[in-house]
Order: structure tokens, then C-alpha cells, then sequence
């Protein structure tokens, strides 16, 4: 099979990781892909929201599968631009029609499904610059904290929480009025703050059929003890160790399989990965949000630990034949640390050479924010480099992916040294 993967990061280089490596994967090309997937695959400088640029690349390098890595495309409808096309519509793409991906462009919109199919969340309320006044008076129904979200897509930063109501109020009028987060925040929900430990719950599913993936914890703050600035993502765990069988049983039966039944009773056509974020409260499983995508940076520590051919998984779910699909799990742990440039998640350089890769051997490392350069592989971007490794448990996994650490360096470089503090 001759394979398209969209998208740039650490979760793409991982994908196209573990995508080679099946006897199915004839040629892979990554658009646009990074300094990782360069070594692995074909990369073509196409921007992912580029569906004409895409279209022509397909037909061009005769593709059989598209895989979708990240969010935008999806919300802005890829699916449905090759099933409407004649020259595409035979080409299967990896990932949920535009419909479905509203689940993670519209927070109103996954409320609303979670609450139509009684699925557990967090009780919300929704509100525009007109009911602006409504919203300020709604938070003063509320406990503190007080959770902001901005409706639409603000690349994982969109979430406020804040202790003090007038702040509140004050940050509602900000993403509402001032357009704080641009266009996603002209609608903003309100959301119960649930006090509990978070996780993330990854899904593949046909539409009919579900593969839970395994969970993984992600590290979302730039610095150490969860404090400071909201980033994409400085770390990964997987598996998580609270997420025990009564827990698991318990996502799945509240969550994922109602899930999927919600797909099918709404009439969604949904072939790709859910991401659910959870949070554990007391006992009991809560969804945050769904994503439509995997996460970055826990595919770079999910994705190593399935056994299973990844492309074969694939081809059963453009079949929906997923429940024909026997599905293997490394029991072993693996994390991931994100190297980060210096000023990241707010004004970073790009540019600096990235020394060291070729010496890390107990570890993988997988490109994020890079590019080559002159035969030199530089930073070009805040997310720079995972590093993932195994380990019997997190403990040992972390221990060896600090140790690779030690071997890589560029300017300005920056990690978390305490990740799984929460853990222990």
C-alpha cells in the first residue's frame, strides 16, 4: 500500500514509526513531516488544511489510505472532501467526517452529545457576547473554581481556571468581547470544575466496532509541579497505574461503548481515533473533552506499546471489520519527555542545531518542531524532540529516558525533570 500521513509532530513521526514497520506499508509520505519522518518516509511540503494541494498529491503518488494526524483538517472537513470527490471517493482517510470531528471543534457540540447520550460530564452552560451579562451571572451560581473554555479550536490553550469570580468575570468579558482567543472564543462554555487526577483513554474505532488503546497521563504545564503556562504537552506516561480493571470496566461501559453507540444512533460517520480525556472523581470516570485525534505527545508513548500491525488495523477499519482485528498490548510501560526550546510555550528562536540523536540507543527518539538544514537537523518549533523509552514500570521508563536526555542537546533546551510526580 502506498500511504499519505498529514500532519508534522511527534504523533505523526511515531505513526509513520510504527507504520513502516508493517509488511502492508509498501510507501510512506508524510505531508508536511518533519526531520524524523524524513529518515523514514517521502516528505512533501504540503500544508495539511491544503485539501486541493492534497487531492493532487494523492492522485499524483497513486495513494491508497490517507491517515490523519492532527485536529484542523478534520474539523475542516477532509473526510468528507475525498467520500464527495470522484476522482478520491475510492481512497479510505483515517479519521472522522467533519460532523464527527465537531466533537473537538465545538465544546457545546461534545457537551451536548455526552449529555444526550448520558454519557458522565462536568454540568455546563454556554454563552456569547450577547449574553455576556448571563455568563457573569451564571459564575456567580458556581464554586470556585471556575472553568472558561473557549468553544472552538485554540490549539490546546483555550481552557482557563480560576479561583476568583471577579477574574472570572473579568476573563469571560476578555474571551467574549475582546476576542481573546480569536474565533474560537466567540462562544464560551462554562463548565463544574471536577476536583479529582486526570487521564487520557484512546479509542479506534470503525463507526460499529472499538479497539481500546492504552491509557496514558500527559504533563500539560511548562513547568515543574503542573505550574506556569498551559503547553501542548511536556511528557507522557502509559499505562497509567491507578487505571486498574474495575476503573477500565468502568470507562468502558459509561464511556466508550456509549460512545460509539452514539455515533451510530446520531449517524456519524466516524472511522479514526477518540481521544477521551478523563478525570478520575473518587471512583468514577468523567469525560473532560473529547479529541478526534490521538494526542501528542502521549501517541509517542501509546504507539510504541501496540503489538498489532498498525496499517492492518487501518485497512479493518476503512472495511469496518475492526472486530475481525486481534489486538496485542506490550505490558511493558513506556514514557515520553518533550525537549522544548528555551521561551517556549511564548516567544522561542528556531533554528538551532539538535546534536546527539544518533547516540541515543536505549531509547527512541521521535522529531516534533524539526527540519533539515545543510545535512543538519535544526529546531523549528517550541516541541522540538520526544524521548520514549520501556521500562518494566514508569519508574524504570523515566529513569532510561533522562539518561538518553543526557546524550542530546541544542541551544536553549529546556524539559520537565519531574514527571510522574503524581504518580508516586
Amino acid at each position: 500500500m502506498r500511504i499519505l500521513l498529514l500532519g508534522s509532530g511527534g504523533r505523526e513521526h511515531a505513526l509513520a514509526w510504527k507504520m513502516v514497520q508493517s509488511s502492508k506499508c509498501g510507501q510512506l509520505f508524510v505531508a508536511p513531516g518533519n526531520a524524523g519522518t524524513e529518515s523514514i518516509a517521502k516528505n512533501l511540503n504540503i500544508n495539511v488544511n491544503d485539501f486541493e494541494g492534497i487531492k493532487a498529491a494523492a492522485i499524483q503518488n497513486v495513494i491508497d489510505m490517507v491517515v490523519v494526524g492532527p485536529e484542523d483538517p478534520l474539523v475542516n472537513g477532509i473526510y468528507d472532501f475525498f467520500k464527495n470527490d470522484e476522482q478520491l471517493a475510492s481512497i479510505p482517510v483515517i479519521g472522522p467526517s467533519k460532523e464527527g470531528a465537531q466533537l473537538e471543534g465545538s465544546k457545546e457540540y461534545a457537551k451536548e452529545f455526552l449529555f444526550r447520550h448520558n454519557i458522565p460530564t462536568a454540568k455546563y452552560a454556554s454563552f456569547t457576547k450577547d449574553t455576556v451579562g448571563e455568563g457573569c451571572a451564571f459564575l456567580e451560581t458556581m464554586k470556585a473554581p471556575y472553568v472558561l473554555k473557549a468553544d472552538g479550536l485554540a490549539a490546546g490553550k483555550g481552557v482557563l481556571i480560576l479561583e476568583d469570580l471577579a477574574e472570572a468575570q473579568t476573563e469571560l468579558r476578555n474571551m467574549l468581547v475582546d476576542a481573546k482567543f480569536g474565533e474560537a472564543s466567540s462562544k464560551v462554555v462554562i463548565e463544574e470544575f471536577l476536583d479529582g487526577i486526570e487521564l487520557s483513554c484512546f479509542v479506534l474505532t470503525d463507526g460499529k466496532n472499538y479497539k481500546i488503546l492504552p491509557t496514558a497521563k500527559d504533563y500539560k504545564r511548562i513547568g515543574e509541579g503542573d505550574t506556569g503556562l498551559n503547553t501542548g504537552g511536556m511528557g507522557a506516561i502509559s499505562p497509567v497505574p491507578f487505571a486498574d480493571e474495575v476503573l477500565m470496566e468502568k470507562i468502558e461501559s459509561r464511556i466508550v461503548k456509549p460512545t460509539i453507540d452514539g455515533f451510530k444512533k446520531d449517524g456519524i460517520d466516524y472511522k479514526g481515533f477518540v481521544f477521551i480525556g478523563l478525570i478520575k472523581v473518587g471512583n468514577d470516570p468523567y469525560v473532560i473533552e473529547y479529541n478526534v485525534r490521538m494526542g501528542d505527545p502521549e501517541t509517542e508513548a501509546v504507539i510504541p506499546r501496540l503489538k498489532s500491525d498498525l496499517v492492518e488495523l487501518f485497512e479493518a477499519v476503512a472495511a469496518q471489520k475492526l472486530d475481525t482485528k486481534d489486538f496485542e498490548i506490550d505490558s511493558r510501560s513506556a514514557t515520553t519527555i518533550v525537549l522544548v526550546s528555551g521561551g517556549y510555550p511564548e516567544d522561542y528562536e528556531k533554528g538551532k542545531e539538535i546534536y546527539g540523536i544518533e547516540s541515543v540507543t536505549d531509547s527512541i527518539v521521535f522529531h516534533a518542531g524539526t527540519k533539515s538544514e545543510n545535512g543538519k537537523v535544526v529546531t523549528n518549533g517550541g516541541r522540538v524532540v520526544t524521548v520514549t523509552s520501556y521500562g518494566e514500570d514508569f519508574e524504570e521508563a523515566l529513569k532510561k529516558s533522562y539518561q538518553s536526555i543526557e546524550k542530546l542537546s541544542f541551544d536553549k533546551m529546556y524539559f520537565r525533570k519531574d514527571l510522574g510526580f503524581d504518580l508516586r
